[in-house]
């Protein structure tokens, strides 16, 4: 009998228990409505851990991954640790493989230990394993964050993150403390590095921060970065590398950095504000510079002056990072952002407008989203707000706005005297008198019987009787 890889799963839950003697096969062969002798071929110790594979006819189920098997068992046994993304990305850039990733993933569950074995590489020697590389002088620094809890927390502080680059080369380090990790702190950090070694590196490599990645995609799909990471790099001139997801490993010398500034710059020490932390760290490069480093074999020092030399120069100004968004505005001139609302042009915007926020460390500017007449699309400055709830205004981009101090009531007791306009003459006064409800009613009407009127018109009333005489005179 041949079990349904569903019931084959359901049965190996009892193997621990048949084993420990706490069950025997007559109780899970009820449990489970199945033979006892089936239970006992498949629980016994020489029947193989594996589910039996689905039979057509008697005959193996083919894989979609069977047609590329032995390319994949070539690429394994030039390099067993190859990742199942690059393999996958290969086979259908090279090859025209039209299977799914988790084909390939399900195919080198079983392969890689066989091909290991062929190699005679023991399955427990590839964990924890990973590929050795060395770079070339300023070709690459690693960039990393580090947490150091509640070290200020005593002078209101309630969290402090420590900022680590490290050149790959030589081992130069560079560590700095922030209390955020917002995207302007992080490339202000950048800014600063690149100072303190005087250069740019070729390369940076990053983990998947969101500071750099704008979302998380599957293997082997392009990693999409950050509008602003990208603007950031090309002004500086170098590429970003970011590393695969749970792979700390790639970016080991600044993983290994953060361990050391936190035993020789931090442990046993007590700070009150983040410049003593950082003239702590200054004072430590030196010290650092100064050492052997074990790997390379060279004093750090020395082989951090070839790695500045052959860094690239730094621009001639620096790139301001701003942290992009996207808001409405509000029906009195005001755009919420960061909990603080801040004001617009009343002549230039109106209501529900969408405009982009672009904030600094120190600034907040609001754009258009699309120019004016003459090209420009900002439309307010101002210092961004320290904290959450406070209004900053300029009183002049509410000109043209009804005033609410300049409203009158009356009892109606007083009359309310007409005001006369500059350059009317008299004859126009009582015209303007009649726009004034109160004028109006104290104008004095001429009162006439309306035999007046038809004298006037030379006609009688229908109620008259008609005489010769009358009509001689109507004619």
């Amino acid at each position: 009998m041949v079990l349904d890889p569903h019931r084959w799963l359901e049965l190996r839950r009892f193997r621990g228990l048949y084993e420990s003697g706490a069950m025997s096969l007559r109780e899970i062969s009820k449990e489970t409505g199945l033979n006892r002798r089936t239970v006992g071929k498949y629980l016994s110790t020489e029947a193989p851990l594996a589910p039996p594979r689905r039979t057509v006819n008697g005959k193996p189920r083919s894989r979609v991954a069977d047609e590329v098997a032995p390319l994949i068992d070539a690429m394994l046994r030039s390099e067993i640790l190859l990742k199942g993304a690059v393999i996958h990305e290969r086979l259908v850039a090279e090859y025209g493989f039209t299977g799914n990733y988790q084909r390939v993933k399900m195919y080198l569950q079983e392969a890689r230990p066989r091909v290991a074995d062929e190699l005679g590489i023991s399955p427990g020697e590839l964990a924890g394993l990973h590929r050795r590389f060395e770079v070339i002088p300023g070709a690459q620094v690693q960039v990393d964050w580090g947490d150091e809890g509640r070290v200020l927390a005593h002078v209101g502080i309630p969290r402090v993150y420590s900022f680590h680059m490290t050149l790959s080369y030589s081992r130069d380090p560079f560590c700095c403390f922030t209390t955020s990790q917002d995207l302007e702190t992080f490339f202000d950090c950048h800014r600063r590095a690149f100072v303190h070694f005087g250069g740019v590196p070729m390369t940076a490599v990053y983990d998947r921060t969101k500071t750099v990645v704008r979302r998380h995609v599957a293997p082997g799909e392009a990693v999409p970065l950050h509008p602003e990471a990208v603007a950031f790099s090309g002004h500086y001139d170098f590429d970003i590398d970011v590393l695969a997801a749970y792979r700390p490993t790639g970016k080991g010398r600044v993983e290994r950095q953060v361990l050391i500034v936190r035993d020789h710059v931090l442990a046993g020490r007590a700070f009150s504000s983040i410049e003593e932390m950082d003239a702590a760290s200054t004072a430590w490069v030196p010290l650092r510079r100064a050492k052997i480093h074990g790997t390379h074999g060279e004093v750090i020092g020395h082989r951090a002056v070839r790695d500045h030399m052959a860094l690239r120069p730094l621009p001639q100004s620096p790139y301001m990072v701003c942290d992009r968004h996207l808001r409405h505005v509000g029906k009195d001139c005001l755009v919420a952002f960061d909990a603080n609302l801040y004001s617009v042009p009343a002549r230039r915007v109106r209501p529900r407008q969408l405009v982009e926020i672009r904030a600094t460390k120190s600034q907040v500017m609001l754009h258009s989203t699309a120019p004016d007449r003459h090209g420009q699309t900002l439309l307010a400055t101002h210092p961004r707000a320290v904290g959450r709830g406070a209004v900053i205004k300029d009183e002049g981009h509410w000109d043209g706005l009804p005033r609410g101090d300049n409203r009158r009531v009356t009892t109606g007791d007083v009359p309310a005297q007409p005001r006369h306009r500059e350059g009317l003459g008299d004859e126009a006064r009582p015209l303007m008198a009649l726009l004034n409800r109160a004028s109006a009613a104290r104008i004095e009407v001429g009162r006439r019987p309306l035999s007046v009127y038809d004298e006037l018109t030379g006609t009688r009333p229908f109620t008259s009787k008609s005489t010769p005489e009358n009509l001689s005179r109507a004619s």
